[in-house]
């Protein structure tokens, strides 16, 4: 089975591919530059393997929350991709694939994804592994401010040190300095900011094996509200 996952929906840009249970996979940190750089790593992910786009069996994409132009961007090109190849399409949360890398990296069994969703918000979900090591979320998504998300927390039992976090959220705001598992040697900061298009591979075959695809004219991406959020600033999409 050939699958091939991206994701642009925040400052990183990602893609992997799972050729036959090969994986590949190429992530940068390049604000503003993913409409640039995303179709050049499919095609040498594909050229690496010897595939070519009609080779694939499933697409997946981040498929939200995060930049609203970042989504868009995956969005638009999981649909021409999937249109060419003619094949179903897995649509992943960003949120899911960082508590999934978490896990991955760090047998991380609780995981509170928070990325910033400007103007004083965050995208937050948490986490918890399955017996297969699969991370499932627990309750919704949901966009909130800082101490919503505390009080999320602290919803679901949660207390500083019985869960790792993951995302940009946690350094943005005060209200969530020094929440879940923090490691010395990266001097108190996660060591996950972004989603990463690898760890979306477990989660697009959990998808997959439990028939929820989507076709062509159901993909659509998730911002979790209407209004846009995703400020452009120096360095920021």
């Amino acid at each position: 089975m050939n699958i091939l996952v991206i994701d642009t929906a925040t400052e990183a840009c990602s893609a992997a591919l799972s050729a036959d249970g090969n994986v590949t996979a190429q992530f940068s940190v390049s604000p503003q530059q993913h409409s640039q750089l995303i179709l050049g790593r499919v095609e040498e992910l594909l050229s690496g393997a010897n595939l070519q786009v009609a080779d694939l069996d499933y697409i997946g994409f981040g498929r939200g929350p995060g930049s609203f132009t970042g989504v868009r961007i995956a969005t638009g090109m999981v649909q021409g991709l999937a249109m060419s190849a003619e094949v179903p399409v897995v649509a992943i949360s960003t949120l899911a694939a960082m508590a999934q890398e978490a896990y991955n990296k760090h047998k991380a069994s609780t995981v509170v994804a928070a990325i910033d969703a400007r103007m004083g918000e965050v995208y937050i979900g948490v986490y918890q592994a399955d017996q297969n090591g699969i991370m499932q979320l627990q309750g919704d998504e949901q966009v909130l401010s800082p101490g919503e998300a505390v009080q999320l927390i602290q919803d679901n039992s949660l207390n500083t040190g019985d869960f790792y976090p993951v995302g940009t959220g946690w350094d943005a705001y005060e209200e969530l300095h020094g929440y879940g598992v923090q490691h010395t040697e990266i001097n108190n900061k996660t060591d996950i900011l972004y989603p990463n298009a690898e760890y979306m591979l477990p989660l697009a075959e959990l998808l997959i094996s439990s028939k929820q695809t989507l076709s062509i004219d159901e993909i659509e991406p998730v911002y979790l509200r209407d209004k846009v959020t995703w400020k452009k600033l120096p360095g920021r999409e």
